[in-house]
């Protein structure tokens, strides 16, 4: 693979080392299921696992790149500038609780507002997805050993595998209606939910992904890595990028179709 074409191949190799650091530590963890789970106040669950893996990460960052913000899932923001690092230590934590090997820990650089690297790191399922802008995108084990990821040519709706996470969301906000109809559209759909189903999108496994409910934390990664696979990720409103409270995204072929049929002003079946 060759990454010498983007200029933040340097921060992309941080990424790694860290990750590499949080998967000993989270599996250990994961392995041992030796913690407890708590509720935060958005009614999510937390352990120290993702609280700890977190500190790891911002400990790494703080001596690396310690002149760049940092904004994580359990501790908020800190620092300022135009560089900022997005953390979600454990994405897909109810997995993480019920011995589930479908987490990961998602680690992104956004430059100026744009995401421009992303590292998706699933230790217990032994993946790696990355991508840092103009240089490709990635999956694997390591830098050394990786396979270039493309998103599908799938150019028809009924002709699409679609993911998504669950039901949950689509009816506050006024897309319930839409959302079935469109599982009746597509040629199959699957719950992978999570990370999991945008990886998929980029690795042409899956040609359209989306959820109703999303933070900033959730997609900062995943955005470099659909879009240097050559696909498309935005809001369901078609703002582009990870700026609105939910995602979606495609092979950049089926993107407006999508939009369309999971618009609220859609008045009937797609």
């Amino acid at each position: 693979m060759s990454l010498h074409s983007s200029p933040y191949t340097e921060d992309l190799r941080l990424a790694h080392m860290i990750a590499d650091s949080v998967d000993s530590q989270t599996m250990g963890f994961f392995n041992s299921m030796d913690f407890e789970v708590e509720t935060k106040p958005d009614l999510t669950p937390v352990t120290v696992a993702d609280r700890q893996a977190e500190e790891l990460i911002r400990g790494q960052l703080g001596r690396a790149r310690g002149r760049d913000a940092i904004y994580g899932e359990e501790f908020g923001s800190s620092g300022s500038g135009p560089r900022r690092w997005i953390i979600d230590p454990i994405d897909g934590t109810k997995n993480f609780i019920r011995g589930v090997p479908a987490w990961a820990t998602l680690i992104a650089l956004v430059d100026h507002g744009e995401p421009v690297v992303g590292l998706v790191s699933a230790p217990a399922l032994g993946r790696r997805w990355w991508a840092a802008k103009d240089g490709g995108a990635y999956t694997g084990k390591s830098l050394s050993s990786a396979k270039k990821l493309s998103v599908s040519k799938v150019s028809k709706l009924e002709d699409a595998y679609f993911s998504y996470s669950s039901l949950y969301g689509w009816k506050e906000i006024g897309r319930h209606r839409n959302f079935m109809d469109f599982t009746e559209t597509v040629w199959r759909t699957r719950a992978f939910g999570d990370f999991w189903s945008y990886c998929l999108v980029a690795e042409g496994v899956v040609d359209v992904a989306a959820e109703p409910e999303l933070n900033l934390h959730d997609m900062a990664a995943l955005v470099p890595i659909v879009q240097e696979a050559g696909g498309r990720f935005s809001s369901l409103d078609g703002d582009p990028g990870c700026s609105g409270p939910n995602g979606i995204a495609t092979n950049g072929l089926l993107h407006d179709a999508a939009l369309a049929a999971l618009s609220p002003d859609n008045p009937s079946p797609v």
